[in-house]
């Protein structure tokens, strides 16, 4: 038998048989890794394990605890549950797509019945016998014509689209396990028999394609791992988690609410929301104006001629709300706000000492987003952006980076959110140009500037390939909420492309007109999606400055409601935000309701404090603090919130 030199991790080189599968050169190495593997990286790409090794590579083993594991073993759990619901529902169902995600799995389902809670349970068992008949699970190649002839014959008209919007020359791929065929890249674990734990977690709608225009599937969603224990902590955290949903405080806090007849995407802010909403924005206005930038007010929509200049109308065109007036004019609500700002730029010929313009606005920005997206408030299609644009000389970038990244980190310390925060280095990925500008020496060049600077502020950061801006490289700061799913909730852009296409200049000290370079960059991000993350961070219980109720006057009796009626408009006149209860209710049951609405302090008063003219004051974590004099409490809070104290 011919041999092959296969290279491991740790730079070790075996040889093996050519021609041996993955798996069976795995247990030449370890039994342990042979058990545990889900997957294998074959000169660094992703394979199945029954893949053959042919020549000499690098080989690294794939197990459930890195991420690509995960959702190897998702991904696979995915066809289960097709498989399972093709079992019970034969032809009447439709496959749309399962791919695994990063809690998990989900597939979509063009079904009539109405998948409930209920029907779940049935499915589970029918997952349950497909994995006890530990199906292989095998890969194979077709023509795009025999693929296509495939998938009519088994009615699946979803797939056949899917085929049909594969590019020429790139490889059709299926996966069967049993009867049951799917189109698919893969890879996949083994056998079904390999998946140990599932459980699936819900139903909900989602369009074709997230596009609304067409059909609505049912989107089944589910997690699996090795172990039972595993799955029981993960259901156990994800009980936590809803506790502590957005969502569901969001609601009970009456911070914000939701209508069908508003429509998806779209939630209503509520007077304490909304208050919320106004201390950040007042906040960020404020620290940015002491940084040097100069407050714009745009319009909320253009003509499709300012979105053809900017790349929008190429680039961004399905994510825009458009507005079909007539054939001469064609509106549309902005997606951003960086065309309107670059007009102001060049409302007048600018020099290099007028270098660099920090241009702030606090936007109303329109994305179409897909119902499957939406979520609360994190993803939304009306949204407030702290948005910004620096426009600058060359060599001004990495000062104004520094400078951007700064106010950031503020924020976020201020906030208390420095340490649920990481940093994403967003990159093109230049085999999908029709994504983005296609110029690849400007990437190359910014993308090398972006590094050099992040590197030099040390910036710990992970790279994502695809993941940039249409017209340039991003830095994202990332967070995950309460179950586990990853967002972008800032982001810091640099530009090559739009100073040229806006024809943006300056005069430069040799009297020559130069291109300045733009930095996109927000502050707070989407406000509705900061304040999304801090309901969750805090449980509903938001630090005193940002709290919408700070003190609720509590009179032990309707005989002391005048005092109490006093101290209230005391502490008004002071700045707080104040509530008065003067409900025919006991105090300790106005005390549980204020704790339940969390609300930081309680002023109680009654015979003693009106006498005294003092306030017995309780703490919504500590308890009952004692008397106060009014002015010693005010003192007390005011220092609190003046220095954004968070407890």
């Amino acid at each position: 038998m011919d041999k092959i030199a296969v290279t491991l991790p740790d730079r070790k080189v075996v040889e093996a048989e050519k021609g041996i599968s993955a798996l069976e050169f795995i247990k030449t190495i370890s039994m342990k890794l042979y058990k545990e593997a889900v997957a294998c990286k074959i000169d660094g790409v992703l394979k199945d394990l029954w893949t053959s090794l042919e020549r000499d590579c690098s080989f690294e083993v794939v197990t459930f605890s890195s991420d690509e594991g995960k959702k190897v073993y998702w991904h696979t759990t995915s066809h289960i549950l097709a498989q399972a619901v093709k079992r019970l529902f034969g032809d009447k169902v439709k496959l749309g797509i399962g791919p695994a995600i990063d809690n998990g799995f989900y597939y979509d389902f063009d079904v009539e019945e109405s998948i409930t809670m209920e029907l779940l349970e049935k499915i589970e068992e029918e997952m349950q016998k497909i994995i006890k008949e530990d199906l292989k699970i095998e890969r194979f190649e077709l023509s795009r014509k025999e693929a296509v002839k495939l998938m009519q014959e088994k009615g699946e008209n979803y797939k056949v689209e899917l085929i049909n919007d594969i590019p020429e020359g790139e490889t059709i791929s299926f996966y069967r396990q049993g009867e049951f065929v799917d189109l698919c890249t893969g890879p996949h674990l083994p056998s079904t028999g390999r998946v140990k734990a599932f459980k699936l977690l819900s139903v909900a709608g989602a369009y074709w394609r997230g596009n609304s225009k067409n059909k609505m599937l049912q989107r089944i969603y589910g997690i699996s791992f090795e172990k039972k224990s595993e799955l029981d902590e993960y259901l156990k955290k994800l009980e936590e988690a809803k506790k502590r949903d957005h969502n569901r405080i969001g609601r009970e806090l009456e911070i914000f609410t939701t209508s069908e007849v508003v429509g998806q995407g779209l939630p209503l802010l509520m007077p304490k929301g909304a208050k919320i909403l106004q201390i950040l924005q007042r906040f960020v206005e404020d620290e940015e104006e002491k940084r040097g930038y100069l407050l714009t007010k745009t319009p909320y929509m253009a003509k499709s001629d300012l979105y053809k200049i900017s790349g929008h109308w190429d680039h961004y065109r399905d994510g825009m709300f458009v507005i079909e007036e007539d054939e001469n004019e064609v509106l549309a609500l902005r997606p951003m706000t960086c065309p309107f700002q670059f007009l102001i730029y060049n409302s007048k010929q600018r020099s290099y000492r007028d270098l660099p313009i920090r241009y702030s606005e606090t936007s109303t920005l329109f994305r179409n987003e897909s119902s499957g997206e939406m979520h609360g408030l994190i993803r939304v299609r009306q949204f407030t952006l702290s948005d910004a644009h620096i426009i600058c000389r060359p060599d001004q970038v990495e000062e104004e980076f520094k400078g951007v990244l700064d106010l950031i980190q503020y924020i976020m310390k201020t906030l208390g959110i420095e340490n649920d925060i990481w940093y994403r280095f967003s990159r093109w990925d230049p085999n999908n140009k029709e994504k983005y500008i296609d110029n690849p020496e400007a990437w190359e060049k910014t993308e090398n500037d972006m590094k050099n600077i992040l590197d030099k502020l040390g910036i710990n950061y992970k790279e994502a390939k695809g993941e940039a801006a249409f017209y340039g490289p991003k830095l994202d700061i990332q967070f995950k909420n309460v179950y586990g799913k990853e967002d972008t909730i800032i982001t810091v852009q640099i530009d090559f492309a739009l100073a040229e296409r806006f024809d943006m200049t300056y005069v430069d000290r040799d009297g020559q007109k130069k291109r300045p370079i733009i930095i996109h960059r927000s502050s707070i991000g989407c406000y509705e999606r900061t304040l999304a993350m801090l309901i969750e961070k805090y449980n509903g219980a938001f630090p005193l400055w940002l709290s919408p109720v700070q003190i609720r006057v509590i009179p032990v009796s309707d005989n002391f409601n005048e005092y109490a009626k006093n101290v209230a408009r005391i502490l008004k006149e002071n700045g707080f935000r104040v509530e008065e209860d003067y409900r025919s209710e006991t105090v300790g049951y106005k005390i549980r309701d204020a704790q339940l609405q969390k609300i930081p302090y309680m002023v109680i008063v009654g015979e003693k404090e009106q006498k005294e003219n003092t306030v017995a004051v309780r703490d919504r974590k500590k308890g009952d603090l004692g008397s106060f004099t009014i002015e010693d409490f005010i003192a007390m809070v005011k220092e609190k919130v003046d220095k954004k104290v968070i407890e």
